[in-house]
């Protein structure tokens, strides 16, 4: 996938979550963007350079569809979500469930996105 289509993706995803939030509120637009997308394209930059080069975009302009209060309340809100599932999975091995390592992972994810949405401010290095 070329650049352009990272690209391309990230701004078709904003672009649905404003209409999400018109229709559902916030609380589905937000769930929409950054418990489902965002989290998947972090998901994809970790393999690919083109997903990676474009996630600091996707997360500036998360940063500037949501207040940070609505970013902090709803980041709390889906990581007290995640370890509510993470506690109830079942002790026999479910095939659908992810294995340990992948859920590692993507609780790692999640954690960084976390930090880049409520981060006082950005940097660069």
């Amino acid at each position: 996938m070329s650049v352009r289509k990272a690209h391309e993706v990230w701004i078709e995803q904003c672009e649905a979550t404003q209409s999400i939030k018109l229709r559902f509120g916030l609380k589905a637009a937000f769930d929409y963007v950054v418990g489902e997308k965002l989290l998947n394209f972090a998901n994809a930059a970790s393999r690919h350079p083109e997903f990676g080069r474009q996630l600091p975009r996707f997360v500036a302009e998360v940063r500037r569809m949501f207040t940070p209060e609505e970013m902090r309340t709803h980041m709390a809100r889906l990581e007290r979500e995640q370890r509510e599932r993470d506690a109830n999975v079942p002790e026999e091995a479910d095939p659908l469930v992810q294995s340990p390592a992948a859920a590692a992972e993507r609780w790692r994810q999640f954690m960084m996105i976390k930090e880049f949405l409520t981060a006082t401010a950005l940097g660069t290095s």
